[in-house]
C-alpha cells in the first residue's frame, strides 16, 4: 500500500490548514515563456508507474500522448514497452484484450483506491494569499505542483488510529492527518538517467509529470497567447497613430 500510493495529497477539496505551507519551487514550465523538462517528465513517469499507478489512475490521459512534442518524448519503442506492462482493457462482456496505446490509462476503482490524478495538479492550489488579492497566485500561479511536492515532502513521525484506520502525520494535508502512509522512501526507484532517487527529486518529478497530465498543451497555449499579445500590441500601436493623424488637423 505504501509503494501504490503516491498523491493522497489530492483527497481533500478544502483548502490548506492553518499550518499547511507551500513554498514556491522553480519549475521550467512556470512563467509565460515556461516549458516542460522532458527528462523530468519521463522521471516523473517513472515515480508514477513505480510507485503509485497501482492505487491512483489516469484515467484521462490517452497513453498515446506520451510521445506527442511537449510530453515525456517517448518513443515507439518505450511507448510499446510501456503499454504491455499496463493492465488489460476489460470489455464489456466481461473478456479481456491487451492495452493499446490508443488506450488510455487504467483506472483504480474500489475499497482503498486513491483518485484519479488526471487533473489534479490543476485541481489544487497551494497559494492562498495574501488574503484575497491573488497577488501571489498572479506571480507563481495556483501552486498546484507545489501543493503534491509540499504534500510528498511533509510527513511527519506522528501516527494515530481512529475506527479502526491508521492516520499518518502531514503538515501539508488540511486536518495535518492522512490515511496515505508516506510514500517516498530516498534511492526506493533507479532513475533510467542516473539520477540520484532522493525525496525530494521524486517528489518534483512526479510534480511536474501531474502538471503535465492536467495540461498536455500548456507550450501550445503560451506560444498562442504570446503571438496574441503581440499583435494586439502592433494593433494598438497603429490604431494610436490612426487616432493621432485623424484629429491632429481638429487640434491645430
Amino acid at each position: 500500500m505504501i509503494r501504490a500510493t503516491l498523491i493522497a495529497a489530492v483527497l481533500a477539496t478544502a483548502p490548506l490548514a492553518d499550518t499547511a505551507h507551500a513554498d514556491p519551487v522553480d519549475f521550467s514550465f512556470e512563467g509565460p515563456f515556461g516549458r516542460y523538462d522532458p527528462a523530468q517528465l519521463r522521471r516523473g513517469l517513472q515515480v508514477y508507474s513505480e510507485v503509485c499507478a497501482a492505487c491512483h489512475g489516469l484515467q484521462y490521459v490517452p497513453i498515446r500522448t506520451l510521445s506527442d512534442p511537449g510530453g515525456p518524448g517517448l518513443t515507439a519503442d518505450q511507448l510499446r514497452a510501456l503499454t504491455d506492462l499496463l493492465d488489460p482493457v476489460v470489455l464489456p462482456d466481461g473478456t479481456e484484450r491487451p492495452r493499446r496505446a490508443t488506450d488510455a490509462f487504467p483506472t483504480r476503482n474500489g475499497l482503498g483506491m486513491g483518485p484519479d490524478l488526471s487533473l489534479m495538479a490543476k485541481a489544487r492550489t497551494g497559494f492562498d494569499g495574501p488574503y484575497g488579492t491573488g497577488l501571489n497566485q498572479l506571480i507563481h500561479g495556483q501552486g498546484g505542483p507545489e501543493y503534491i511536492d509540499a504534500f510528498l515532502t511533509h510527513f511527519t513521525d506522528d501516527t494515530q488510529d481512529q475506527a479502526d484506520t491508521a492516520y499518518y502525520g502531514n503538515t501539508v494535508f488540511p486536518g495535518g492527518w492522512t490515511a496515505m502512509p508516506p510514500p517516498l522512501f530516498d534511492d526506493m526507484i533507479i532513475y533510467e538517467d542516473g539520477t540520484p532517487a532522493s525525496v525530494q527529486q521524486m517528489s518534483r518529478d512526479v510534480a511536474a509529470f501531474l502538471m503535465w497530465t492536467a495540461e498536455p498543451r500548456l507550450e501550445a497555449r503560451k506560444r498562442t497567447g504570446i503571438v496574441a499579445v503581440g499583435l494586439l500590441t502592433v494593433l494598438s500601436a497603429l490604431l494610436f497613430a490612426l487616432h493621432r493623424r485623424l484629429w491632429a488637423p481638429l487640434g491645430r
